[in-house]
């Protein structure tokens, strides 16, 4: 046996740029706390508690017995480009061509094929701070360079036009936008977005927009950005509003002119999306299905208008009403407890004393990440009640 040791393969300088999840480390530690019989509350991971409903499970089921499990087109069956067509029209009022729809292997190979397709080496890429950690990741993927903007609640926590229009360089590629975001569950006014699409397309730039928790929106109808041009690139999923996460499927809609081009990438990188998770997706769309889903979006509306109430009750502050997803990005400076203001030491001190798991600001920027944490309310009402009584009891005996 060779005793010598192994060199070290070298690792591209990439995968240094790519920073690890801060609450998969949470969810870690959990476990272990899970597994020495510590009963514990998730509120950290983004996944919908709901899972894919009947008729989409049975649609799987038949696909199955059909046997339509082989490589389909790299753009998607052509049924479920039809269906997702029409959906916009239904829900959103807005017309797309199936032909510039590209279904993917979930929402985050949608965003790697935009950066594939649209970043050079070294271009910059304008997005919000914070923000979903993979998008700036994403970029980096591509050997772009994110540019995070702080964005407080002032802003929604989102990028503005003003933004756009302070911060563009020679060497300013595009923006990439979220609404509603991840990790602040607050959408871009309509106004503002169409000022910022039209400051994008002034300077020559490329606007992606991440939609997909559009279809969670609390109160006014959702607009998407599809209606401020055709040179729009959107991003979709099956994971949030459809509650088909590990189904990893979603899709694109992108100008016409770019479709070959994306279609090429996708044959390259992917092959396809799911065949079978393509065929469950259909019954997405029926009648029947939908209903469900608006039950279930009303049902997380719900659960926003109680956490949100409470946790200003424990002492957190919510600076911006959540109007979207099924997130809140709260303030943690007020707190009754020692760690107050220091949301890593919080979220730490919540798991280990009060069995509730939430995500520090850490995870998704450097603007004032210590300040905020970021709670997910997909799940059980009930569960969400226990919480807050853990909590209060915490902070009531730590505020003394």
């Amino acid at each position: 046996m060779n005793s010598v040791a192994e060199p070290l393969l070298r690792l591209a300088a990439r995968v240094d740029a790519i920073q690890p999840f801060y609450v998969m480390e949470l969810a870690k530690e959990a476990a272990l706390l899970e597994q020495a019989g510590r009963n514990i509350i998730h509120m950290g991971i983004g996944e919908p508690d709901f899972t894919a409903p009947e008729p989409v499970v049975e649609a799987a089921a038949a696909a199955l017995r059909r046997g339509v499990t082989q490589y389909t087109s790299a753009v998607g069956i052509a049924a479920l480009r039809e269906a997702i067509a029409g959906h916009y029209e239904q829900a959103f009022g807005v017309s797309v061509d199936p032909a510039r729809i590209v279904v993917t292997a979930g929402a985050s190979a949608a965003l790697l094929l935009a950066c594939a397709a649209l970043v050079d080496r070294d271009d910059e890429v304008l997005m919000p701070d914070p923000c979903y950690p993979c998008n700036r990741h994403f970029v980096v993927a591509a050997e772009g360079k994110p540019v995070l903007v702080p964005s407080g609640p002032a802003e929604r926590f989102q990028l503005t036009a003003d933004d756009v229009e302070r911060l563009w360089t020679a060497r300013t590629r595009g923006v990439l936008l979220a609404s509603p975001s991840n990790p602040t569950g607050t959408s871009i006014e309509p106004a503002e977005l169409e000022r910022i699409v039209q400051a994008v397309r002034a300077r020559g730039g490329f606007t992606i927009v991440d939609e997909i928790y559009q279809g969670l929106s609390y109160g006014a109808r959702p607009v998407s950005a599809l209606t401020l041009g055709d040179d729009v690139v959107t991003v979709n999923s099956f994971s949030k509003y459809f509650n088909m996460t590990g189904w990893r499927l979603g899709w694109l809609v992108v100008p016409p002119a770019l479709v070959s081009a994306f279609e090429k990438l996708a044959q390259n990188l992917f092959i396809c999306a799911s065949a079978l998770a393509q065929h469950a997706a259909l019954a997405c769309f029926e009648p029947d299905t939908l209903a469900i889903y608006e039950a279930r979006r009303r049902e997380f509306q719900a659960r926003r208008d109680y956490i949100v109430p409470a946790l200003k009750s424990l002492g957190f502050s919510v600076p911006v009403m959540p109007d979207g997803a099924f997130y809140v990005y709260a303030d943690c400076t007020g707190m009754p407890h020692p760690a107050a203001g220091d949301s890593d030491a919080l979220t730490k001190a919540m798991l280990h004393d009060a069995g509730i798991v939430l995500v520090p600001g850490m995870d998704f920027g450097t603007n004032e990440p210590r300040r905020y944490i970021r709670l997910s309310y997909a799940t059980a009402q009930a569960k969400l009640e226990e919480a807050v009584q853990r909590l209060r009891v915490l902070f009531e005996r730590t505020g003394r």
